[in-house]
């Protein structure tokens, strides 16, 4: 693998130097790996809570950080996995604005040229609270003003992920579609309660959709994910249902191959982001060629390093944190080696080992000032 040519203008340090897609680039290639918009928030995440906050009282809890989210959780775990990504994405007019162009441009690498600060609007903000391996959260913020909003035409790309939305078409995905690019899809909890694929208008033009077990349940009227993905396959090329703890399934509708992948056990700090860095995986795998069995063991395994750190942003891994755990696991006496044995292509992949594991990843401020 070869070191990439990050569009950001800096090889970021979680890469290790690695470029996924190294082998497959040509003066030809479009300008970027991986294209997607959305709503970027600062995220305010609060750990080491031993239960909910009880109303009326004061809780302090040992753990804070401060992040990108939102869309950004997303590109980052792409831009640290070494794929050049571009994000198209609207700006508060503020300090935490500032931070969050500055951490996801300058600190991951990632060309925000088709972004803009919105004057006079400021930032979407989410605080979340973690315990006893979940989430809780509360949210503020505006939609952005049409000057805010994504550009008609999408860059070429190899790739763009989308997240679907009933009743509400993503005119963009149609026209990078047109152009070749392979458009992956998630989707979110479906608040009308209807759960039509009909109503996600681009789901036809998707080459895959990652959706969630619940979620897939749900859309296609089974009570097994295994029989949804199934299901889901019949509408679209490739269905991946995310399982939790008991990993995740996949079928290819053109072939009929399925594969499931069991999940890694690990000690959960915080869930955020978990799915965003699952779908950044699976990209990066499906871009690089890489058998459908590997691409889900690997879209699980930088799932499960990302919770084990708070912040959706700040906890996705890179082939440092991915090479790291590689070489710790195989010299671990409780390991079991069959199920080292599904990992194996990871030896021909990630980079020599510079740090032991763990490692610890995550700064627990919006930002300290740089030394002059």
């Amino acid at each position: 693998m070869t070191t990439p040519a990050p569009i950001g203008g800096q090889q970021h340090q979680h890469t290790a130097g690695v470029d996924p897609l190294g082998g497959l680039r040509t003066p030809a290639d479009p300008e970027c790996d991986v294209f997607l918009t959305g709503t970027v928030f600062l995220d305010i995440v609060f750990t080491g809570l031993d239960s909910a906050p009880v109303r009326g009282t004061e809780t302090w809890a040992r753990g804070m950080g401060s992040s990108p989210g939102g869309v950004a959780n997303m590109a980052t775990a792409l831009a640290r996995l070494g794929l050049r990504t571009s994000l198209a994405a609207a700006f508060g007019d503020d300090h935490y604005g500032e931070y969050c162009w500055d951490a996801l441009a300058h600190g991951e690498g990632i060309d925000l040229s088709r972004s803009r600060t919105v004057p006079g609007w400021h930032s979407p903000v989410t605080v979340s609270m973690a315990y006893d391996g979940e989430r809780t959260m509360v949210s503020h913020g505006h939609e952005a003003p049409p000057e805010g909003s994504v550009p008609a035409c999408p860059p070429r790309a190899r790739a763009a992920v989308a997240s679907l939305v009933p009743d509400r078409p993503e005119e963009w995905v149609a026209g990078a579609a047109r152009h070749g690019t392979r458009i992956f899809a998630d989707v979110g909890w479906d608040d009308t309660g209807r759960w039509d694929l009909g109503a996600l208008a681009e789901l036809e033009r998707c080459e895959a959709f990652l959706p969630n077990a619940e979620e897939a349940m749900r859309y296609t009227r089974t009570d097994c994910p295994r029989a949804a993905a199934r299901a889901l396959a019949d509408r679209v090329p490739l269905a991946v249902v995310t399982l939790g703890a008991d990993g995740a399934y996949a079928v290819d509708g053109a072939t009929g191959e399925t594969a499931e992948v069991p999940a890694i056990s690990v000690t959960a700090l915080d869930p955020t982001g978990a799915g965003d860095v699952f779908v950044a995986g699976f990209v990066t795998g499906t871009l690089a060629g890489w058998p459908l069995a590997d691409r889900l063991a690997f879209a699980g395994l930088t799932a499960a390093l990302s919770v084990q750190e708070f912040g959706g942003s700040l906890s996705a891994p890179g082939w440092v944190e991915v090479s790291a755990w590689w070489q710790y696991v195989q010299g671990s006496s409780d390991q079991e080696p069959a199920a080292l044995r599904r990992y194996g292509f990871l030896d021909a992949l990630v980079p020599p080992p510079g740090r032991r594991w763990p490692l610890r990843r995550a700064v627990p401020t919006i930002g300290f000032r740089r030394s002059p």
